[in-house]
């Protein structure tokens, strides 16, 4: 997946916006003010950083040398995927995806219901890998 590619999946998502907050350099993903990737897109290799439920993370890390511990993140809660093709996109796709559902989901309702989100079963995450 090339910088292009991850920036429109990221604001593919309904509500999403691209902000600037650290630096002009590191492009971050939010939905409603909450944080769901970053990323440098300009950097070699290119990384994104992507929220994920706790015990798929430590899976995730185990299944594919590409995907480490949250660079400056909680490490409990986010990875950083490094992509340089090891990981297949449909992969990084549903783990943007999956990144937006968990923070969507800690919205409030009313938030929720503007972008019109469906809860997903926490299980349909970890079943999609």
């Amino acid at each position: 997946m090339k910088a292009a590619e991850l920036k429109k999946v990221c604001l593919s998502l309904a509500g999403s916006r691209e902000e600037f907050p650290f630096d002009e350099s590191n492009s971050v993903f939010k939905v409603s003010g909450k944080i769901f990737a970053i990323s440098r897109l300009g950097a070699k290799p290119l990384r994104v950083s992507l929220k994920c439920d706790p015990e798929l993370a430590v899976q995730l890390r185990i299944d594919h040398p590409a995907i480490t511990a949250g660079y400056h993140l909680n490490k409990r809660h986010w990875n950083t995927v490094e992509l340089d093709g090891s990981v297949p996109d449909q992969l990084v796709r549903e783990m943007i995806e999956d990144s937006y559902d968990l923070v969507v989901a800690g919205l409030p309702r009313r938030e929720q219901e503007k972008l019109k989100w469906v809860a997903l079963s926490r299980d349909y995450c970890a079943d999609r890998y």
